[in-house]
């Protein structure tokens, strides 16, 4: 069994910044593809950013170059540093990772962590 637990979110005001973290736990052999999705009230879940197992990373257009995804792979840790939020940037942020569970491949999700953004 793996499990996602994420943290970090919270209350801030626009311009602010918050930093999330998903911590992987369990029977895991290796992960691979990591990342961040979001939903907001009324709307699809989107990507937010995601990272490879060797660094290389995407990003949403609505949050390239004021959030930064990274990871640790030694932790299974993945993080997202949010800087300059807007309150279009509220959402429930979901961890999402691609883990071998030492049996298979499989698709894990967070609880997912509400960021909500005051103007």
């Amino acid at each position: 069994q793996v499990q996602l637990v994420e943290s970090g979110g919270g209350l801030v005001q626009a311009g602010g910044s918050l930093r999330l973290s998903c911590a992987a736990s369990g029977s895991i052999a290796s992960i691979n593809v990591m990342g961040w999705y979001r939903q907001a009230p009324g709307k699809q879940r989107e990507l937010v950013a995601i990272i490879g197992n060797g660094g290389i990373t995407n990003y949403a257009g609505s949050v390239k170059g004021r959030f930064t995804i990274s990871r640790d792979n030694a932790k299974n840790t993945v993080y997202l540093q949010m800087n300059s939020l807007k309150p279009e940037d509220t959402a429930v942020y979901y961890c999402n990772a691609n883990v071998n569970d030492r049996v298979s491949w499989g698709v894990y999700w967070g609880q997912g962590t509400q960021v909500t953004v005051s103007s």
